[in-house]
């Protein structure tokens, strides 16, 4: 061990020695694809940063002012940015005074000698994060001259630069700034108005005008930039007039941000500007991405109605323009026949990124502006588009009026007729596309306008969904009148539903003998909503159903049918809540042998029979009660391990541009914090919520039958109170509390707890309520406060009922009354 620091102070002495070749080659390794390597050079820089920061800290600097190699200098920038963040492993305070002022200046310097864009802006970054931190104070007093001194050159380079910084710190320590807002205007104006500025000059303004605008603190302040404004879109059109879309791009973006943060600085030149606007997303000449910037700019605009009410809604043309070009972006949709071969009900041959913008923008303009303002518009528009003779244009006002529903829903309910007559003639189209598009519309409305629909329109309705399952020659057709059928009896009752479940069943269970498994699945799904819903109704079908669906978890072993044998697992448990403990209790024990197999064998990670099983097993112990417990030896151990699962997390530099690329992985959800990337893989976060749930479901269901399993429980939930990576662990854990306390008393007071007594419950309790009280004071979700509270209230009435009431409570009489 010894010799290995000897080692080590060598190496040190030598990297920070007077030569710079060993230093370079640190920095050289530090960015080494070599896991070892890199591991070692991390281990020494830290060393120098504990031991020797002033001297690394230059060394940095000379690295960055001198270099021959740019990646030796954009590392350098990395580094001393991160050595200059105000995180526990800030430098700053730790550098004696010398060495601060060279760093100063030599960033500075940097600034003027940097060739290379990339590397400059790196520089301008780490400027920005080191003036954030000692700005305020008056610690770079020579800043703010440099900066305008670099506006004011002849240097297009210094010009962005400047720029660059100012928007940084308009962001990070705005106030510092506002002293200069009378300069600061004048710079911004003149910049943006000038005829020699460089696009790039003029993105740079635009972003740092933006940024200080969204800085200010007051409306007064912000309408001192009013007269800049014009030149803020100038830049964007000349851009667009010059062919430059790249730069329009750019500015779009910025635009968008302050249409999001400040729509009423917009509001005196409103009607130029979103007829700017509208004109870019009109224009079928421009880049797909241009236009579709230009949208986004208009719909942000349309969601900021907190802070612009109504502003949009007395533009004249607005709506009219906007969702007539979402309309026609839907139209957008090839006739690719692998939609028709498809094997997944997920696969999207043929819908293009116009289709899928025109999609997300209408639901989002509906739920921002509301019916009144939306549905005339649409109702308009979508009669014009039904009597034309291209299947594109009938199946886009499907597609629309599916999306604009559930913001829309109170006015398009008071005129349900209208629009359900509208979508089931489109069920006789000849174009099976469009036969879809009208099944996905009914699907749709079924959740957003239910139980209005369901009530009202179901005899029409559920006879042209059963119609639809007939559609031999196009499968995607019948699952997805499958699906519908799902969505439509979720709103449904018993009694509505009833009459129609001869004709519903019969032609559900001729789909699961379908050679086609996307239509079996469908089926399968729909048959376990329809049972769930009609409940005792289904009693009458149950010894034709259950049989196919016993055939499919015995047989559906292959691994291309996981999904099946897990919705046949779905089904099956949801059929027999459906019908009861009675009825279902022989054919319990053969399912529940199939799981148990299951169980016992290893399972790939993304195996979907997993989640399905945990769920299933939970319906099951629903249905059956008590007589649930013999197999709980059986159910538990798996469900422990998925409750324990650790989250699957990548930690990166936010600045690496190989793991941005990676963030696209839809497996994978991505948060920034600080200079840190962030990847969480979803799957196991799900996996583990769902564990959580059945375990709250178990504790609920079975009473003082968990006994034996709550010392295991509470230890594994109890924890995951404070379990930041997703919502739903919490809410379980949370949930899981007040039913394992219940469940603990009741196995006392029925003589069933194994011996323990009263004192035990004391013991359980003065474990649970601190933990949830601590808790309760860091959750970040409002929602999951209340539940908290409720829940700490129902533990604290059990403690009640048995006069218990130690340190827990009184902890919690403390916290509320002081």
């Amino acid at each position: 061990m010894a010799s290995d620091q000897l080692q080590q102070q060598a190496q040190l002495a030598m990297v920070l020695g007077s030569e710079t070749a060993p230093f370079e080659t640190l920095i050289s390794h530090l960015m080494s694809s070599s896991n070892e390597q890199r591991s070692s050079a991390e281990t020494l820089f830290n060393l120098a940063k504990q031991t020797n920061p002033d001297t690394l800290a230059l060394k940095l600097a000379h690295l960055l002012q001198l270099s021959p190699h740019p990646e030796g200098r954009a590392m350098a920038a990395v580094l001393l940015r991160k050595l200059l963040t105000r995180d526990d492993a800030y430098l700053w305070p730790r550098l004696s005074l010398p060495t601060q002022s060279s760093l100063k200046s030599s960033m500075l310097s940097c600034i003027q000698r940097e060739e290379a864009k990339s590397i400059s802006k790196k520089i301008c970054d780490t400027v920005s994060e080191l003036a954030s931190g000692i700005l305020p104070e008056n610690g770079w007093p020579e800043l703010l001259p440099f900066v305008f001194q670099c506006v004011s050159s002849d240097s297009s380079k210094l010009q962005e630069s400047a720029f660059l910084i100012l928007a940084q710190l308009s962001q990070y320590v705005g106030e510092t700034l506002t002293p200069h807002i009378k300069h600061l205007h004048g710079v911004f104006l003149q910049c943006l108005t000038s005829d020699s500025a460089s696009s790039d000059v003029k993105i740079a303004a635009l972003n740092a005008v933006i940024s200080f605008v969204q800085c200010l603190s007051n409306s007064t302040e912000r309408d001192r930039f009013q007269d800049v404004l014009p030149a803020m879109i100038r830049t964007l059109t000349e851009s667009l007039n010059n062919g430059n879309e790249a730069t329009a791009q750019e500015a779009l973006e910025l635009l968008i941000e302050l249409a999001g943060t400040e729509p009423r600085f917009l509001r005196r030149q409103l009607v130029d500007i979103v007829g700017s606007m509208l004109q870019i997303a009109e224009a079928e000449s421009l880049e797909e991405s241009t236009r579709h910037l230009a949208v986004e700019f208009l719909v942000t605009l349309a969601e900021a109605r907190e802070r612009a009410p109504g502003m949009v809604r007395k533009l004249p043309q607005f709506i009219d323009r906007l969702f007539a070009v979402l309309m026609k972006m839907l139209e957008d949709i090839e006739d690719d026949p692998a939609w028709y071969s498809a094997e997944t009900e997920d696969e999207d041959a043929g819908e293009t990124s116009n289709y899928s913008m025109g999609q997300e923008c209408l639901d989002r303009l509906a739920i921002a502006l509301g019916g009144n303002t939306i549905v005339p518009v649409a109702y308009q528009q979508f009669s014009a588009y039904l009597v034309a003779s291209e299947w594109q244009k009938h199946h886009a006002s499907l597609i629309a009026l599916a999306q604009i529903a559930e913001g829309c829903s109170k006015v398009m309910i008071k005129n349900l007729e209208q629009v359900v007559s509208m979508v089931l003639s489109q069920f006789q189209s000849p174009h099976p596309r469009v036969r879809w598009a009208a099944i996905n519309a009914i699907g749709q409305l079924s959740t957003d306008l239910g139980p209005d629909l369901q009530n009202q329109h179901h005899p029409r309705v559920l006879p042209a969904l059963a119609t639809a399952m007939d559609d031999l020659q196009n499968p995607r057709v019948q699952a997805h009148a499958a699906s519908a059928v799902l969505n439509f009896s979720e709103n449904c009752t018993p009694e509505i539903l009833a009459p129609y479940l001869d004709g519903i069943v019969s032609k559900l269970l001729v789909l699961l003998q379908n050679g086609k498994q996307m239509v079996q699945e469908g089926a399968l799904t729909a048959l376990a909503s329809v049972a769930d819903s009609s409940q005792e109704h289904f009693q009458k079908y149950y010894d034709v159903v259950m049989p196919y669906l016993k055939t499919i978890l015995m047989n559906a072993t292959d691994k291309s049918k996981r999904m099946l044998r897990a919705k046949s697992m779905e089904c099956i448990s949801l059929v027999g809540m459906a019908v009861g403990k009675d009825r279902f209790k022989e054919d319990a024990r053969q399912v529940m042998e199939v799981l148990m197999s299951l169980q016992g064998t290893e399972m790939e990670a993304d195996d979907p029979i997993t989640s399905y099983m945990l769920q299933a097993w939970a319906r099951l112990c629903k249905c059956l009660g008590q007589d649930f417990i013999p197999y709980m030896e059986v159910v538990m151990p798996p469900l422990l391990q998925s409750a324990q699962l650790k989250p699957d997390v990548t930690i990166t530099s936010a600045d690496s541009e190989d793991e941005a690329e990676d963030s696209d992985d839809e497996s994978m959800e991505t948060i920034i914090l600080g200079d840190k990337r962030i990847g969480i893989k979803t799957s196991v976060l799900e996996e583990k919520a769902t564990a959580c749930n059945m375990l709250c479901c178990y504790a609920d269901e079975l009473k003082e039958g968990f006994f034996p399993w709550i010392d295991q429980v509470a230890l594994i939930l109890v924890p995951l109170l404070k379990f930041y990576f997703h919502e739903e662990v919490r809410r379980a854990a949370v949930s899981a509390m007040p039913e394992l306390m219940r469940s603990a008393k009741l196995a006392i007071d029925k003589g069933k707890a194994q011996g323990r007594d009263l004192s035990y419950l004391k013991q359980l309790s003065d474990y649970i309520i601190p933990a949830m009280l601590e808790a309760l004071h860091k959750e970040p979700d409002t929602e999951i406060c209340v539940s908290m509270l409720e829940a700490i209230n129902e533990c604290l009435q059990v403690i009640y009922v048995i006069a218990c009431i130690g340190k827990a409570v009184g902890k919690m009489m403390i916290v509320f009354f002081t």
